[in-house]
């Protein structure tokens, strides 16, 4: 639209209003400055006015950025939300034109441009606009072009274009790669995408701006050409996907498939048949065997539900279908049957030295000898004994065995033979086939030879060797091997003579390879065969051979059997080998050996040797048999010298054990002292003990000694009872909190806020204390005794006694009263001390002494006053 002049728009448009700018236009018609001051106040003025305006400013400046991007962007409202067949479009885009003229190289102005015809739908056009821009900007802006054009591209279905304008992108920004082959899966140009990925693939440059590994975009590919070969014509597929089974060998399942389906969609079933079986031929994992093998059996199965359904609509099938069936069927069912030697496979691929699984290999094959003798063989050489999982002359053995089931003892020979021959990589291995080829050779009752393969496999070396020396062989080292020699001598004893079978225990001594079992064997043959005297020889060997504590069940067997054999015969070389024996015996292996000893004394020897054991015995224990060692060295004192001899055991027990146990040996000794009737000793014994009793701990003691003085005793000896228990109470009180305050001051130190615990062991205390007085102060106070067992008489009188009353001590007064008066009151030739007529005026009853006072010695007496009367 033509511009009218200067003097007509003064004419139409001028009002006092825009007068200041004017004049400022006029004397400054080079300023940007007051022409964007004269724009913002027009800018409310009518489309023309304000559009006059700006070409005005441009005529004077034409080479304003800001007048240009101003005005563009006036133009771009004034058109927003018109339809694009709009004159006032085109005049928008001629004044982009016309900008362009000056402003050709601010990206702004092409980026405002592009977009803005892009929103008009004139693809061509647009197009050649934004090529326009690329070529007039320096490449080092194009970065800002290129989003634009590519969302032009992805916003209209121009296919072709698209693709030429990505691959001129491309160059410049070859990262981008990923987003291209979106777009071309996008419009369904999968041949391309191919192209576009498998380069990426090759490119090791290549960085995924999406974080996919190069592994990822393989999987991508591999499963793009796989599901489409009919549009994917470009590329080897099966060489693409191979190589990435070359590369990629953690998922070759996956790209195992990937191949197959590949020929399942071409058509090509029998191919990728070929192809499942070589890959289940191949993978060496369980996943990847698992996910080829679901997707064989799935494509056989589909293939034959396929066939079977197309013979079903067939009304006339022809034998070639039924055949084609039965074909199928066959082998669905045969690859079904092979899933578990399929596997065993793979699991052997993975490691081919893994015994287990050739075992299990020949279990697969069960019923079928041919399979199994060629699994034994491929097994046994492919097994390096060094590289084993397992033990490798189980297989040398199975297959030995496998030949003695079928009745082929010669074929059985032969692999024993050459099982003999192999470097195991220990020597016991090779022990373990010796002795199962005698075995062998036992159960088809070839005990000769059994007898002449023992005596070769332990045959001596040409020279001597260590048996722990791994440079050496194991055929060099098997002579030491004891499982061979135990065997060997088992064999001698039972096929054997007596020669034989002793030179064999004798060479087992001389290896210094014997163990305790062995020696003890070795004793019991000799014994068997009335060789009592070289069976305590052959003792007394592995004694020298052997040290505590593996020597306790030789000594035991042979002390056993001596006493047995001699019984006290040899009283003086017993007591020789138990003094040997005790010598450097460990505590928790001492107390059956001193029994045993006491036993022979007791038996055969002294009282006071017995007794001399067991005190030794006694202290020689562990600290928890000490207790029960003293209890029966207690009783046999007691058999054998009498009860009054058990004081000083009881004295010496109470000194030497534990607290625990010290307290219950003086409850004991308490009550023998009570049933003695030395009711005083008890009384101190219990006071004795008290000392070690926590009142609060220990109840059980308090009230056995509260029902020993109730029994026993009178008030006196209760209030002293109970003064005792106050005191231990109060001393284990003091204690506590005295570890209480140094725990508290420790918690202090440490930074802990201190704890009221002094406060809860003086309340727990107080407690105590309140229960043993409301104890003692039942019934109103008083304590109820019950007259002692061994307090005879009666009661003089039945006088009231005031319970409250203090004692101070008048009864003494009042009994030296009276014996004054009886003595200025005696008659001559009376005395106080007159037995006599003391026993007649005063009943005294009599008790008899118990007899396990004297023990022993009462039967003694018996017998010496039975014979001293006759």
């Amino acid at each position: 639209m033509p511009i009218a002049s200067e003097v007509d728009l003064a004419e139409v448009f001028f009002n006092e209003e825009d007068l200041p700018y004017e004049e400022e236009i006029l004397r400054n018609a080079y300023s940007v400055k007051h022409w964007m001051r004269y724009v913002e106040h027009k800018r409310n003025a009518p489309r023309l006015i304000i559009n006059t305006v700006f070409e005005r400013a441009l005529k004077e400046l034409p080479g304003s950025y800001k007048l240009w991007y101003n005005y563009l962007k006036t133009l771009r409202k004034q058109v927003k939300g018109k339809c694009i067949t709009d004159p006032e479009y085109e005049e928008a885009n001629n004044a982009f034109e016309r900008a362009l003229v000056f402003m050709h190289k601010m990206p702004r102005i092409w980026m405002d441009y592009c977009a803005f015809m892009t929103s008009q739908c004139k693809i061509t056009r647009t197009r050649q606009v934004f090529d326009r821009a690329l070529r007039a900007l320096p490449i080092t802006q194009h970065h800002r072009i290129w989003p634009l054009y590519l969302e032009f591209l992805k916003r209209f279905d121009i296919p072709e274009t698209a693709v030429r304008v990505w691959r001129r992108y491309l160059k410049l920004c070859p990262e981008d790669a990923e987003e291209y082959v979106e777009f071309l899966q996008s419009i369904g140009h999968l041949d391309e995408a191919a192209q576009q990925l498998a380069s990426i693939v090759d490119n090791e440059n290549f960085v995924s701006k999406h974080g996919k590994s190069n592994h990822q975009l393989w999987n991508e590919l591999c499963e793009l050409i796989s599901k489409n070969p009919d549009k994917v014509r470009s590329l080897n597929v099966d060489g693409i996907i191979r190589g990435g089974l070359r590369r990629y060998t953690d998922q070759l399942g996956h790209l195992w498939n990937s191949l197959a389906g590949y020929y399942v969609r071409s058509g090509l079933f029998d191919r990728a048949r070929d192809i499942y079986e070589e890959a289940i031929q191949t993978v060496t994992t369980v996943r990847d065997f698992s996910q080829v093998f679901d997707a064989y059996a799935q494509f056989e199965e589909l293939s034959l539900s396929k066939v079977m359904e197309a013979l079903e609509r067939n009304t006339n099938p022809t034998e070639d279908d039924e055949i084609d069936v039965e074909l199928r069927m066959a082998r669905f069912e045969c690859l079904m049957e092979r899933r578990l030697l399929l596997l065993n496979s793979v699991l052997l691929r993975q490691n081919p030295h893994n015994v287990a699984e050739w075992h299990k290999r020949v279990e697969l094959y069960e019923g079928k000898p041919h399979e199994i003798i060629n699994t034994y063989t491929e097994a046994v050489h492919t097994v390096q004994p060094k590289l084993a999982v397992g033990k490798l002359y189980t297989l040398w053995v199975a297959f030995a065995k496998f030949y003695e089931t079928n009745k082929q003892l010669t074929d059985a020979r032969i692999v024993f033979e050459k099982a003999v021959q192999v470097d195991y990589l220990k020597v016991d291995e090779l022990a373990s086939v010796w002795c199962e080829w005698a075995e062998m050779e036992i159960r088809q009752e070839q005990y000769e030879q059994a007898l002449k393969i023992m005596q070769r496999a332990t045959a001596m070396p040409k020279r001597k060797v260590a048996y722990h020396d791994d440079t050496e062989t194991v055929q060099m080292r098997v002579y030491k091997s004891l499982k061979l020699w135990s065997m060997y001598a088992d064999l001698e004893e039972s096929f054997g003579t007596f020669k034989t079978c002793k030179q064999v225990y004798d060479r087992i001594i001389d290896l210094k390879i014997c163990t305790p079992q062995i020696i003890i064997n070795y004793g019991m043959f000799l014994e068997e065969h009335n060789y009592f005297e070289e069976a305590f020889k052959a003792y007394e060997k592995g004694i020298a051979l052997f040290k505590w504590p593996n020597v306790y069940d030789i000594w035991n067997t042979y002390l056993t059997k001596f006493l047995h054999r001699y019984g006290g015969q040899k009283l003086e070389r017993a007591r020789d080998l138990f003094e040997q024996c005790l010598d450097g015996c460990p505590p928790e292996l001492t107390k059956n050996l001193y029994l045993l000893y006491a036993k022979l004394e007791e038996q055969h020897g002294l009282a006071r040797h017995a007794m001399a054991v067991y005190e030794r015995a006694t202290t020689a224990v562990k600290e928890e048999e000490m207790y029960a060692m003293f209890n029966l060295y207690i009783k046999k004192a007691a058999e054998i010298y009498g009860i009054p001899r058990t004081r000083q055991i009881y004295e010496k027990a109470i000194e030497v054990l534990p607290e625990a146990d010290s307290r219950k040996m003086c409850v004991l000794f308490a009550e023998m002292e009570t049933k003695l009737g030395e009711i005083d000793r008890a009384r101190a014994i219990y006071a004795h003990c008290s000392q070690m009793c926590d009142p609060r701990v220990t109840a059980e003691f308090w009230q056995t000694w509260k029902e020993f003085e109730i029994r026993h005793g009178n008030e006196d000896t209760m209030r002293e009872m109970l003064r005792i228990k106050r005191s231990i109470q109060a001393t284990y009180n003091t204690q506590i909190n005295m570890m209480s305050a140094a725990l508290i001051n420790a918690a202090v130190t440490a930074g802990e806020p201190p704890k009221d615990a002094m406060r809860a062991l003086e309340v727990k205390a107080a407690e105590t204390t309140a229960r043993a007085i409301a104890a003692v102060g039942a019934s109103g106070g008083n304590i109820m005794f019950v007259r002692g067992e061994t307090q005879g008489g009666t009661a003089k009188d039945d006088r009231v006694v005031n319970p409250d009353e203090i004692d101070i001590d008048d009864d003494d007064e009042e009994e030296d009263e009276e014996e004054e008066e009886d003595g200025e009151n005696a008659q001559p030739g009376e005395g106080a001390g007159d037995d006599e007529d003391i026993s007649k005026k005063v009943p005294i009853e009599r008790q008899s002494i118990p007899a396990k006072v004297f023990g022993s010695l009462r039967r003694e007496t018996e017998e010496e006053s039975n014979g001293m009367n006759e």
